[in-house]
Order: C-alpha cells, then structure tokens, then sequence
C-alpha cells in the first residue's frame, strides 16, 4: 500500500494528497506533518520506513469540505486520491487514482467558495517588445496576454496589454485567487505577487497548440468568432496596444488556463462555451495604486466594510453581488452602454417596480455556480431544486418586468426565457425537499421510474409482502401455525412443524431440517429474497444512475440556461441600483460629450452613509479653461474626502449607477489616477518617497486631456524646497502639456500663486474657523487660498502633549520674529504663518515669465533657519586671538584647559 501511495504521490509532489482508505483521507509522511499543523489534527504514527517511524494524520471523508476550505485558504494545493477498484475483487491493494485536485483558483464547490465574489483563476503570458520610444519607460517594453476564468460560472476573459504598471492594474482589478506564470518568469519579483503562484512549462503557453485546444473546447473551426481572429500562428511576433495585430499571447494564456483546468478537474467543462475578449480602452482604466486610494472594494487597512461596494451592494443574489463587483471595478466609457443602464434605473424607479423585481429575486438561488457544477457532474439534489424554484419564478419576473420603457431591461425579458421543458424535467424528477446528497436516496420523485419505485417499495415495505405471503400460503396449505421467517444464515423460509408435513405442497423445496420443524424455500419467496436483499443497494445504484441521466439532460440546456442566470444577475444590480438611488438620495448624472466636470452638492457615497453627522455637500468645477484646482486648507478639514468624491462620482456614473450629489455633468473620462495617502514597500526596498515618485511619475506618463488625476500632498517626503519645486513642476505639467482634470491638495502655500500665471489653474479652500486655540472644521469647498494650515491646533486634537503643544507656539513666534527680522534686513514685507496662501492685490501680481521657485520677491523662499542664531562663542573668540606659532607645548595644553572652561561657562 505504501508503495502504492509514494508512486502518486510523486506524481504530485507539491501538493497534499487525501489518499482514500475506508472512511477516512490518510496522509503520510510529510504532508501528514504540514496538514497536522495547517488543520490542527492529530499527528499519529504507523509501521516504519527506514528504521523510523511513518507519520500520519487523517480526516473523515463525509467532513472533507471543512478542511478543503481551511487549506485553500492558506493558499494550499489537495490532490484527492480515491478507491476506484472493488475490494471483493482486488488482489493486494485496492486500486486507487486522483480523481480531482483543488487549488485555490479551480474551486466549484459551495462550501469552499465565498458566494459573494468572484474566485478567478488567471493566467499571464509574456513576451519582449521591440525597444521604447524616446519618452518611454523601460518597463512597456514588455508585452502580456492575461486571460481569467472563474471555473465555478464558465465566465472566460482575454486581455491584452504592454507594461508592467497595465499589468499590475489588470491584476489588482481582478484579484485572482490563483496565477498561473510560465516556470522562467519573474514577474512574482517584478509585481511583489504574494501567494497563489503556480508555474506552468513554457510549452503550455504556445499560441499554435492554444488556439487548437481552444476550438476544440468550443467546437469551432477557429477563434475569429470571439474577436480572436487576428492571432497569427506563423511569425510568432507578440503584439500590444501599440501593433494590435492580433491576440496571440492572450490565446496562449486561455490556453495554459483551459489545460490547467482539464488536468485539476478531471472531466469535461461542457459551460466553457466561449472567450470574451476585453480592451483596456473600453473602460475608464484605474491603476493599482488608484483602485487602493479610492477604496472601491477594500480598504486601505483590508478591511471589507467601509468601501463603496459594501455601501452600494443590496443585491438580492450572490450572482448579482459578483456582477456589480465587476461593474465597479470596470466602468464603461461606451457612454450608448452606460446610458441605458441609467435610462433602465430611472424607469425602474418612475414605474415603482424595483421592489417587487426585487423580492422575486430574493428567492433565486446561485444559478451561475449551480450550472457549473451540473456541468461538471457535481450539482447536488439541492442545487437542482433551487434551479427548480428559479425557473418556476420566471413568469414573475417576466410579469414585472412587462410594458417597461426601457430597451436593456426588454432585451434581459427576453434573455429571461422560459424553460417549459427543464421545469418540466425537474419538477417530475425530484421531491419538494430533497436530501443534500444523492448517497443518501429518496432523492428522485416517486412515479419518475417504475424500477425504481420497486425496488424502493421491496426495500420499505417487505414486511406487509411476507405478512400476505404468510397469510396466503396458511390459507392454501391449511396450516394455521405456518410462519414466514429469515435468519442471516439461510435468508428467508416458511416453517412448518413435522406433524404437519403430509400437508407440505410439491412445490415446497427442504431448505433446512430442524428438531421438531422442517423450513422450506418456494419459488415466489426465493424471487422476493433475491430482489429484498439487495433491494435498497440497487434502489441507491439505480436512483444514482437516474441522477446521472438528469444531470446530462440539463447539460443538452445549459447555453440557454446560462443566458437566463445571466439576465437575472443583470436584472438583479439595475434593481439594486435603483433602491440605492431612491434611498440614499443619488440622483442620475448626465453623460457629456465635452471635457469637464461639473458636480453640484456632491458627496462622498461612504463617509456620507458612516458619518454621525450630517454630510457637508460641495460642489466642483472643471472644465478646458478651469482644468486644475489647487487645495489648500488645515489636516482633517476635508480635502482627501473633496478629491475622492469627485473620482467616486465620476466612476459611479460611468458604471452605469446614480450618483451622490444634487446634479453631475461628466465629460468623457479615459482614466482616473489618484495619488494619495502614505505608504512604503520596505519588501522591495521603496521608502514612501520612492513610492510616491513612482506614482507620480506613472501619471505623468500617462495622463491625458480626458483624464482625472487626484494628487495629494506632492513632495512632501524629502526636503522643503525639493518637495515644493517637485510640487510646482508637476502641477505646471499636469496644466500646460498633459492638460488632465485635475485636483492638487497641498500644504506649500506658496502654490497658490500658480493661478497668476496659468489661468487654467484655480484656488479652492476648505474651510475651517479657528476658536481661540481651538478649531472648528467645517468642511466646506470654497473660492480662494485658505488663510493658514492650522497644523498646531490639529496636534491639539490628535491628543499631542499640551507642554509640546505650547513649545511649538514658542518657536513658531521665534521663526515669525525671525522672518521679519530677515525681511526688514532685505527692505521687504515680513511673512508671517499663512501668508503664502493670503490674497494678493493688483501691486503685488508678480511679472508675467519669473521663475517663482528662484524669485518670488525673496520673500516666500526665504531660507529660514528652524532654530534662532546662536551668540558669538568666548572661546571661539579667544582661539582666533592666538597664534599657534608662539605657543610652547605647556601653553598649548595650558590653552586647552582655558578654551575648555570658557566654553562650559558659554554653555
């Protein structure tokens, strides 16, 4: 048995192998050691190899799915090893093979899946591109094809991109579970990418060998049908965005997923239909870094709760769930496609069916998962009943969703379909509430089949056959004290005592001959016998067999069926959408086809709904001559929540949802960066700087005019002066050759001046009362400069000692003193705190063309020091008197001692 187990465990060296013995999944050796610590099971021992003893540790079979669930989510491979010869018939060991592997990308199975997201599988596949064009970054020199699956709906993607900063953005959106690399890439170290790597041969990424598999999955001629028909199989030439010939890393990609697949589930994958094949510019791109600040699926810390998809997910069905995730990760900028998600809410709204559309999908189960596993031949009764109970809603949904005014929510009527026949199917099939698994019978209705209600009927009601039998043969022999009975030995017989075996009938057969009694055995009783001891193994085989049957009738409707569970998660998030426009007061947003922004009292979607109290709305303004907006104003008074509402808004609209706000006209927005907030990647040796800089620079690389760029706090890592003339510089490139939307929150008043110069840039505030010591926030956009930082009185708040509190005051009116000392020195108007951020008059306007960063009247780039002057040293002063030449070697040691004392005495 041992050798039997190391001959496949080798052939899965790097996984855990659950090796069927009985009724329970043993492991050996190594894995017994790493499961006993990951599952927290028993380590025991068994035999010797080696002199030492073997460990092992097991788990039962029928509670495998909890510990499936908590290893897949340690990131951590099983192969599944199961008994597939008859013990009866075997000679040494029971044949056994892996019947299934699951990784943490190929799950189907409910218990192991979080219903409310996506559990993609992806797989990269990379090539060299032709050297960069002047202005280029080095890493677009690198072409990707990126292709997902999520196994557990059939939904297959292809994508194709240039760049790593593309790639880790596809990435970031899609969040896969698992990531299959060729076996030499680096891309794990280039990415930082944690766990769920899986290396795969270089072969199986070829493009040629792909793009047959592929057909034959699809049983097509070749791939043209899904927009792959560029593919080139001769010159072997990659392609990106800038040749887009074709899609042959892609295809490779799909194709090392769809082998991957075939080998960890061992069957056929009937719901693998076909490839939808993505473009980076069908949808308002988000970097990594942006999706992270703008908090659209997690938080910052990793937490689930306070991001814009909790607050705007009350979708009645898992399935809903997982589409709205999906239209938020990637809003449209076909602006035809978004209007009629808006055109679909709004009549949903006016017409007041929303909440009856609603509670009919309340009901509905995950179809998408379900018919995966039908698929795969792994649905359970219960799955089917639920698809069952769907199909027998349809005709609500239809009658919802009748006479609307709305050509999406007429074209998801039509896709909801009807199903006559599967109803039907199903209905005869199974009972009302079946068991959770076939092995447990009494699954299928009765009526369905005629064997089997036999056989059920011999299996449960054998006793009344041998009352009636006994009651007949009494009747017939004229033996009252005739018995029918069974015993273990000799099955079933008739008894009769000897004084009356004259009586016994010819076709009576001696089974066994008894002191005092003799039991026969008659044809009818031996055909019973055969059929009863046997009859619930054979009812459980042949309701099994039954199960098989309907499960391949389903697969002969499957397409159809994955239409109708697409339009009911479709149906699902407009309905939802539509109860989050009425309850939390968005309104619908009107799409542009001029480059601008125009927010009336918007406010941010989650702040606004956690927040105790009332949310202050704030409007903005962007348009060609108004395309910058410099903000200034105190820590804590708003400006990150300001900036994140206006991308959170624009990203609602454009994924089709009302938004926040009293009205919002959007221009057409190809991308939305957002450089905010704090962070190192000590791992990959960046400090926070370096962080920032990286993505300041991946903006100013590839913004555009139609682009809305958030940035925050630029510069403020390394000196004032580098950060203030980093600051300045991107500002000026963001307005004058990029010309992107953009909003610039900032501490260094000194930007503030910028609107004199360009007037596409323009001064907001946010504003803030001070009271005495105290301030007030009030969270209010206004006009203009703010009038001071207010740095101290936020240290207040944030609980930083009084004593250091009144320290820094001091020394803040040392640096004032300071500055007008300096500026009265210069004949020039003394800064105090906040000036750089002050109105300036008309005899003040700086001359048109001056460098502000090496001129600004000298007064706002004034070095100042941080500390006052120190007086002039007394033993400083007595060493430069002293002329070493003249001193002896005592006087000299002499003079040591005195410069030592006059400098204790200074001190």
């Amino acid at each position: 048995m041992m050798q039997q187990y190391l001959r496949i465990k080798a052939e899965h060296p790097d996984m855990l192998l659950f090796y069927r013995m009985g009724d329970f999944y043993e492991l050996f050796f190594e894995d017994a050691e790493r499961a006993a610590r990951l599952l927290d099971i028993t380590l025991t021992k068994r035999g010797q190899s080696a002199g030492k003893p073997i460990p092992m540790a097991g788990i039962p079979y029928h509670a495998a799915e909890s510990y499936l669930a908590r290893l897949v989510r340690q990131g951590v491979s099983v192969a599944i090893c199961e008994q597939t010869g008859d013990p009866a018939k075997s000679k040494g060991p029971v044949d056994r093979e892996v019947v299934r592997i699951v990784t943490p990308g190929t799950l189907t199975d409910e218990a192991l899946l979080d219903q409310r997201r996506e559990n993609l599988l992806c797989a990269v596949a990379e090539q060299s591109l032709p050297a960069p064009t002047e202005g280029e970054s080095d890493s677009r020199a690198l072409a990707f094809g990126l292709a997902s699956l999520e196994l557990a709906s059939g939904r297959f993607t292809l994508l194709e991109l240039s760049g790593l900063e593309a790639l880790s953005a596809e990435l970031e959106r899609l969040q896969p579970a698992e990531l299959l690399l060729d076996e030499d890439s680096l891309l794990d170290k280039r990415l930082a990418l944690g766990s769920g790597l899986a290396r795969r041969p270089a072969w199986h990424f070829d493009a040629d060998s792909a793009e047959r598999m592929l057909c034959e999955q699809f049983g097509t001629r070749d791939l043209s049908g899904f927009g792959c028909g560029g593919v080139d199989t001769g010159s072997g030439a990659a392609t990106d965005s800038r040749s887009n010939t074709g899609l042959r890393l892609a295809v490779g990609a799909a194709g090392c997923l769809l082998q991957y697949v075939k080998d960890t589930q061992r069957a056929a994958l009937p719901h693998l239909r076909g490839l939808t094949v993505e473009q980076r510019d069908q949808a308002v791109i988000l970097d990594a870094a942006t999706r992270r600040n703008l908090e659209l699926t997690q938080t910052l810390s990793g937490q689930e709760g306070h991001t814009l998809a909790a607050i705007m997910d009350n979708t009645r069905t898992a399935m809903g769930a997982r589409l709205l995730r999906r239209w938020l990760n990637r809003p449209l900028r076909d602006v035809h496609d978004v209007r009629l998600r808006h055109d679909a809410i709004a009549t949903l709204i006016e017409t007041a069916r929303g909440e009856p559309l609603r509670e009919t999908l309340s009901a509905i189960g995950d179809l998408e998962r379900i018919l995966a596993r039908v698929a795969l031949g792994s649905a359970r009764p219960r799955d089917l009943a639920t698809l069952r109970d769907a199909l027998g809603l349809l005709p609500e949904l239809h009658q919802s969703l009748a006479a609307l005014d709305s050509p999406l929510l007429t074209s998801l009527d039509q896709d909801l379909g009807d199903h006559p026949e599967v109803r039907d199917l199903l209905q005869r099939a199974l009972i009302e509430q079946p068991p959770m698994l076939i092995r447990d019978g009494s699954v299928l209705a009765p009526g369905y089949d005629a064997e089997l209600d036999e056989l059920r009927n011999l299996a449960e009601h054998g006793d009344q056959f041998l009352l009636e039998l006994e009651a007949r043969e009494r009747e017939r022999t004229g033996i009252p004290a005739l018995k029918v009975s069974y015993n273990r030995v000799h099955g079933y017989y008739i008894e009769i005592g000897r004084t009356h075996s004259d009586k016994v009938p010819d076709d009576y057969q001696r089974r066994q001959t008894l002191k005092g009694v003799e039991r026969y055995i008659t044809p009818e009783l031996k055909r019973f016998e055969d059929q009863a001891l046997s009859a619930r193994e054979r009812a459980l085989a042949r309701e099994k067999m039954l199960y098989d049957e309907l499960l391949a009738q389903l697969i002969a409707h499957l397409a159809a069926l994955q239409t109708t569970a697409a339009a009911i998660a479709s149906l699902d998030v407009l309905a939802n959408l539509a109860e989050r426009a009425e309850r939390l007061g968005w309104t619908r947003p009107e799409l542009s086809g001029e480059i601008g922004i125009e927010i009336e009292d918007g406010r941010h979607p989650v702040v606004e709904q956690l927040s105790d109290a009332p949310f202050v709305a704030n409007s903005v303004r962007l348009d060609p001559e108004r395309r910058m907006l410099i903000i200034t104003g105190p820590n804590m008074g708003g400006k990150s929540t300001f900036m994140r509402q206006t991308a959170l808004i624009v990203l609602m609209a454009h994924a089709g949802s009302f938004v926040p706000a009293r009205s919002a006209q959007i221009g057409p927005i190809d991308r939305i960066f957002s450089r905010i907030g704090a962070a190192d990647d000590l791992a990959g040796g960046r400090s926070t700087f370096m962080v920032e800089m990286e993505e300041t620079a991946n903006i100013l690389h590839n913004a555009s005019a139609n682009s809305l760029v958030l940035m925050d706090e630029i510069g403020r890592g390394t000196s004032t002066f580098d950060g203030l003339s980093l600051a300045w510089a991107c500002a000026v490139e963001l307005d004058t050759r990029l010309r992107a939307l953009t909003l610039f929150a900032t501490h260094y008043f000194e930007l503030t001046s910028l609107p004199e110069e360009h007037p596409g840039i323009a001064n907001l505030h946010l504003e803030a009362i001070e009271h005495g010591e105290k301030i007030v926030f009030m969270h209010s956009v206004r006009e203009g400069p703010a009038n001071q930082s207010y740095g101290l009185q936020v240290a207040a708040l944030a609980g930083v000692p009084a004593e250091v509190i009144a320290r820094a005051r001091e020394r803040l009116r040392q640096l004032e003193d300071q500055s007008q000392r300096q500026a009265a020195s210069q004949n020039l108007p003394p800064k105090r705190e906040g000036d750089g951020e002050r109105d300036q008059g008309p005899d003040q306007k700086r001359d048109q063309g001056r460098d502000p960063i090496r001129d600004q009247d000298r007064t706002h780039m004034a070095q100042l020091s941080l500390f006052p002057a120190e007086l002039p040293s007394p033993a400083l002063e007595r060493l430069r008197a002293i002329n070493p030449d003249d001193l002896s070697p005592r006087q000299a040691i002499d003079l040591l001692y005195e410069l030592r004392q006059l400098d204790h005495k200074n001190r």
